[in-house]
């Protein structure tokens, strides 16, 4: 049995296949015909951080595959509060046949799957965003017609996201180039992991502090809030650090003609990324929130369906 925790414990064929899935099932979808493999089927979707996109998307992803799913509050569960995380994996993996959960620590992710009985999906953790990276490269994918020796550009803070982003544009062959500010990048570890994943497929990694040399001549520019939840404290802070790493126009102009910009939302809109850009033409924003649902499909059907 397979978990589905960080996109580095697969190998690049399983995250093409899980790609290759995703779009099966949206074509399926867009033809208005859904596939019921996962009639009788439920999943716990376990919530410590509050999500639009999580939710809907995976309770739309299994209402689409003929499954059910349900939502727990952080006080109906209090994880690792109220109840151990290993007793909390203990019992719901005996009502249902997932887990999804999104939480702060990933050390609970990491628990929830040394103790489930069934598979455990990480719908968010602090250290990494997997469902959403999987939606990001489905969408470049649809845009671009393929990965491979692609330049996606990442633009902000070294956190969770680009954590997942790090991974899987190396797993799938994309460059991938990250500015940060001093004091924000990403973690050592990450990046050394990224290069390791990164040489078998022959792509580069690229760290920098300037925003202009990340972003020259990319495929694809990213971005994310500059505070992330669980970070309030820090946000005046932040404010005065993160203005040159803005996505705007002028930023945009320095990457390919064709060049699209992602963004996993919610978005704070004349902070990491000026309305002109979201709401322009070089925009995915919304594309790629819609994919959420199908790569969480995807995975989905591959843990419970057999796909």
């Amino acid at each position: 049995m397979k978990h589905f925790i960080a996109i580095s414990d697969f190998t690049p064929e399983e995250i093409q296949h899980i790609l290759d899935v995703a779009v099966q099932l949206k074509a399926e979808w867009k033809q208005g015909g859904n596939r019921p493999i996962l009639q009788g089927k439920t999943l716990a979707m376990v919530f410590q951080k509050p999500s639009l996109r999580t939710r809907v998307s995976f309770e739309m992803a299994m209402h689409q595959l003929g499954g059910y799913a349900f939502y727990l509050s952080p006080d109906e569960i209090g994880l690792g509060k109220r109840e151990s995380v290993a007793d909390v994996a203990r019992v719901l993996s005996r009502y249902v046949d997932c887990i999804m959960a999104r939480v702060f620590d990933h050390r609970h992710i990491e628990e929830l799957a040394a103790y489930s009985r069934v598979p455990v999906i990480n719908g968010l953790s602090d250290y990494n965003h997997p469902c959403q990276a999987m939606a990001d490269l489905l969408t470049v994918m649809e845009k671009k017609g393929n990965l491979k020796g692609l330049t996606l550009a990442f633009v902000g803070d070294g956190n969770n996201v680009a954590t997942s982003l790090a991974f899987a544009t190396a797993q799938v062959g994309m460059n991938f180039a990250i500015a940060t500010p001093p004091g924000y990048e990403l973690p050592q570890a990450v990046v050394e992991k990224a290069q390791t994943l990164a040489r078998r497929t022959g792509s580069r990694i690229l760290t920098t502090h300037d925003p202009t040399e990340a972003v020259r001549g990319a495929d694809v520019i990213y971005t994310d809030v500059w505070t992330s939840m669980g970070q309030e404290k820090e946000r005046e802070q932040r404010l005065k650090v993160f203005p040159p790493y803005q996505v705007n126009a002028a930023l945009v102009a320095l990457a390919k003609p064709d060049v699209i910009v992602e963004h996993c939302l919610p978005a704070h809109r004349g902070e990491e990324i000026t309305d002109e850009v979201a709401d322009g033409p070089h925009s995915v924003l919304f594309d790629q929130a819609e994919n959420r649902m199908h790569a969480q499909k995807a995975i989905l059907a591959i843990l419970l369906g057999g796909m």
